[in-house]
C-alpha cells in the first residue's frame, strides 16, 4: 500500500513514541465523501488477550480490576458473551468482519512469520472474503479517523510484538505498533518448555515500572492519539497483549497474589477420564507434569498480568476523562475468547467448554438507560460489528452475522437472541457448541466422536455431561436441530428469543 503522511499527522506524539521504541505508521487514506457528522460518538474499542472472567466487575473474590470495574459502573455488563473460536485470528477475524468463522474462513492461526502482506499461505479473511468492509474501515468511509495501538487483528505473541502482525491495512489511518521492556527481557521469562513462550505457560516478575512494558507503551500512545484527535471523530482501537503469555508484569502485581491463597479447581470424573476426548484435546504434555505449586504460580502471574493490563485501561480511561470525551465516546472493552486455568484439567484456551468460549463483555454507551446494571442477555462477539454501527448511525453491511445489541443497552432485562454459538477446529474435523439460556450442547464430528449436554443452570462448572441420559433425549434433539439450522445458515445465530 501507498504510504503518505496525512496533514494531521500527530508530529509531537509521534517523535515521542519514536523516542520511546515504538514503531508509527501513518497509512494512505481512503474514505467515502461523506464526512462524519460532528454529533456522531466516538468510538475507542479497549481489548485484552486471552482474558477470562477473573475481573471484580464479573465477581471474582481475588482479582482486583478497579479500572475496568469503574467502566462496568458506567456501563452495561454483559454476564453471558461468547466468542465465535477461542482462538487469536478465528476469533479476532470474526469479530472485526462481523462474520463468523466458517464465513471467514480462518479456522486456524497463521504459520509462524506470516505478515500482513504476505497473503501467499492461509488464513487471512481477505483471502475468503476479500471486499469485506471491517469495523474500522466502515467508520474510516464515513469519515472517522481510525487508528489502532497494539494487537487487534492476529499477532504471534511474544514474537511478533512491535510489528504489525497479520494485520489489515485497509482497515487504519494510523497504527502503532509497541515493543517493551517485556520484548527485550524474554531470555528472563520462565517457560515450562525452555525457549518457548507464546503457546506455552510462561512468566516473568519484571523489573522496572509499568510504562516500560509493551502495554505501559500501547496506553501511553492511545493517551496521545485521544489528545491528538480529541476535536475530531475518531475509532481508536486499543490492543492489550496482556494477560497472553508470557505473563508478564511487574512484581509489584505479583506481590498481590500470594500463592499460598490461591486454590485449585477440583476436578470431575470426565475431566480426569477425558471423555469425549476431543473436549480435551487443547491439553499438552508439558501442563498436565506441572506440579501443584507450579500451577498456583501459573494463576498467581496470570492474575497479575490481568491486574497490570487494568492500570493500562485506567490510564487510558482517566485521559478520556480528562480530555472532556466520555460523555460523547462509546467505550467497548472485551477480549478475544476466555482462558482456562487448570479447570477441567486444561490450561489456556481451544476447548467449547463455558470457560474457553466466554469472554468478559462491557459496553458503556452515554446517555443509555441501562448504564450501571449487568445483563444475563445472551451475546456474541460477532455482535459487535452491527452494535457499535447502530450506535452510531451508520449504515451496516447487509451480510452482518451478529445482531445489534443496542436494546439490551436501554433495557438490560431484554434479549436479542436465543443462543450463542462457538466452534473449535481438531484437524479435519469440527466441534461446534450452541449456548442457550439453560444449555450448553457440544457436537464433536457432527456427535461421531462425542456429545457434551451441561444444565448450565444447575451445573455451571459443567460436571456433569447428560448427553447419554435418556431423560434430555428431547432436549439434545431441540438443540441439534438448532446447531443444524446455524451451520445451515450462519445469520440464524442472529434469531430472537422465542422465534424458534
Amino acid at each position: 500500500m501507498t504510504m503518505k503522511t496525512p496533514s494531521t499527522t500527530p508530529a509531537r506524539i509521534a517523535g515521542a513514541l519514536v523516542v520511546a521504541g515504538l514503531a508509527v505508521i501513518p497509512l494512505a487514506a481512503q474514505r467515502d465523501s461523506q464526512a462524519a457528522r460532528p454529533e456522531q460518538p466516538n468510538v475507542l474499542f479497549l481489548i485484552a488477550d486471552d482474558l477470562n472472567g477473573d475481573l471484580g466487575a464479573y465477581g471474582h473474590p481475588q482479582v482486583q480490576t478497579p479500572n475496568i470495574d469503574r467502566l462496568a459502573r458506567r456501563g452495561v455488563t454483559f454476564e453471558r458473551a461468547y466468542s465465535q473460536f477461542p482462538l487469536c485470528s478465528p476469533s479476532r477475524s470474526s469479530m472485526l468482519t462481523g462474520r463468523r468463522p466458517d464465513t471467514t474462513g480462518v479456522l486456524a492461526n497463521p504459520r509462524s512469520g506470516r505478515v500482513a502482506t504476505d497473503y501467499t499461505s492461509s488464513p487471512h479473511f481477505r483471502e475468503f472474503i476479500p471486499d469485506t468492509v471491517t469495523l474500522p474501515q466502515l467508520f474510516r468511509q464515513r469519515g472517522y479517523v481510525a487508528a489502532r495501538v497494539g494487537k487487534l487483528y492476529h499477532y504471534g505473541v511474544p514474537g511478533q510484538i512491535g510489528t504489525s502482525g497479520l494485520d489489515d491495512p485497509p482497515s487504519w489511518d494510523y497504527i502503532v505498533n509497541p515493543a517493551g521492556r517485556d520484548k527485550a527481557e524474554e531470555h528472563k521469562v520462565f517457560s515450562l518448555v525452555p525457549g518457548s513462550y507464546g503457546g506455552v505457560l510462561s512468566w516473568l516478575a519484571a523489573d522496572g515500572s509499568d510504562l516500560e512494558q509493551t502495554d505501559g507503551l500501547v496506553a501511553t500512545a492511545a493517551i496521545g492519539l485521544l489528545e491528538q484527535y480529541r476535536d475530531r471523530p475518531f475509532f481508536l482501537a486499543v490492543g492489550n497483549f496482556r494477560p497472553h503469555t508470557p505473563y508478564v508484569s511487574p512484581k509489584k502485581y505479583f506481590e498481590r497474589y500470594p500463592v499460598e491463597r490461591i486454590a485449585l479447581p477440583e476436578l470431575s470424573a470426565d475431566d480426569r477420564q477425558r471423555t469425549p476426548a476431543p473436549a480435551y484435546a487443547s491439553a499438552k504434555a508439558e501442563q498436565d507434569r506441572m506440579s501443584d505449586d507450579l500451577r498456583r504460580q501459573a494463576i498467581q502471574a496470570y492474575w497479575a498480568s490481568i491486574s497490570f493490563m487494568d492500570a493500562q485501561v485506567g490510564r487510558v480511561l482517566d485521559a478520556l476523562d480528562r480530555l472532556g470525551l466520555a460523555d460523547r465516546t462509546i467505550v467497548v472493552f472485551t477480549s478475544d475468547h476466555g482462558y482456562h486455568l487448570y479447570d477441567h484439567g486444561l490450561w489456556q484456551k481451544q476447548s467449547l467448554f463455558e470457560r474457553s468460549a466466554r469472554v468478559p463483555l462491557i459496553v458503556a454507551a452515554p446517555g443509555k438507560a441501562g448504564n450501571g446494571r449487568k445483563t444475563r442477555a445472551l451475546a456474541e462477539l460477532v455482535d459487535l460489528y452491527p452494535t457499535l454501527a447502530d450506535l452510531a448511525g451508520l449504515p451496516a453491511p447487509a451480510y452482518l452475522e451478529g445482531a445489534s445489541l443496542a436494546p439490551v443497552l436501554a433495557e438490560p432485562a431484554r434479549t436479542v437472541k436465543d443462543a450463542a454459538f462457538t466452534q473449535v477446529r481438531r484437524g479435519e474435523s469440527n466441534g461446534y457448541s450452541v449456548r442457550t439460556d439453560r444449555w450448553r450442547y457440544t457436537a464433536w464430528d457432527e456427535g461421531r466422536q462425542g456429545e457434551q449436554l451441561y444444565d448450565m443452570a444447575a451445573d455451571p462448572g459443567e460436571t456433569t455431561n447428560l448427553a447419554s441420559d435418556p431423560q434430555w433425549a428431547t432436549t439434545i434433539a431441540q438443540l441439534k436441530r438448532r446447531m443444524s439450522d446455524y451451520m445451515k445458515h450462519p445469520r440464524a445465530g442472529t434469531a430472537p428469543a422465542g422465534a424458534r
